[in-house]
């Protein structure tokens, strides 16, 4: 199985809200597959949302375990984000805007519902950086991106390579 592009903004189908999952088949499978591998040959990526490969569907996956060794991978459909808490500046980006990163708000630790790529329901507490990743993939699923959390477009958006050598 193949892993596909990533869609780069201001691709269209990163603005569109996505449409919930009803059929829980051998398609969706095959999506969370070509998610699963387009992730892994990201070196930075932590996280990928359906529409990030041109996919209008609510999935994504959150796989922090680049950062944090005994992270599991989450398989998010149909991820429904319930209470937010503790709020912090931190630097972030994205894999469809890949030259930029920014500062803003976030939260270390989230609760949210989810099904997995069976249709079981699951509640689920993150903390930390795999809070982070899954507010930034709920965003994606709503047609968010994370520079439309950024305060000053002008001051606190960076180019990548601000303060790297080349």
């Amino acid at each position: 199985m193949k892993s596909a592009a990533i869609r780069i903004f201001p691709d269209p189908v990163l603005r569109k809200q996505t449409q919930s999952v009803v059929a829980f088949d051998r398609h969706l499978l095959k999506l969370i597959a070509v998610l699963t591998r387009t992730l892994r040959k990201q070196p930075c990526g932590i996280g990928i949302a359906a529409p990030q490969i041109g996919v209008a569907k609510a999935v994504a996956i959150v796989d922090v375990s680049k950062r944090e060794p005994h992270a599991a991978r989450l398989i998010l459909v149909n991820p429904v984000i319930l209470e937010r808490k503790d709020p912090e500046a931190r630097k972030e980006g994205c894999m469809s805007l890949p030259d930029y990163t920014a500062f803003l708000k976030r939260h270390r630790w989230v609760r949210f519902r989810y099904q997995d790529e069976h249709g079981l329901f699951h509640d689920k507490i993150s903390v930390g950086i795999e809070a982070v990743c899954v507010e930034h993939e709920v965003d994606h699923l709503n047609g968010v991106l994370f520079i439309d959390h950024v305060t000053c477009l002008k001051t606190d958006l960076f180019p990548r390579t601000a303060g790297k050598h080349r």
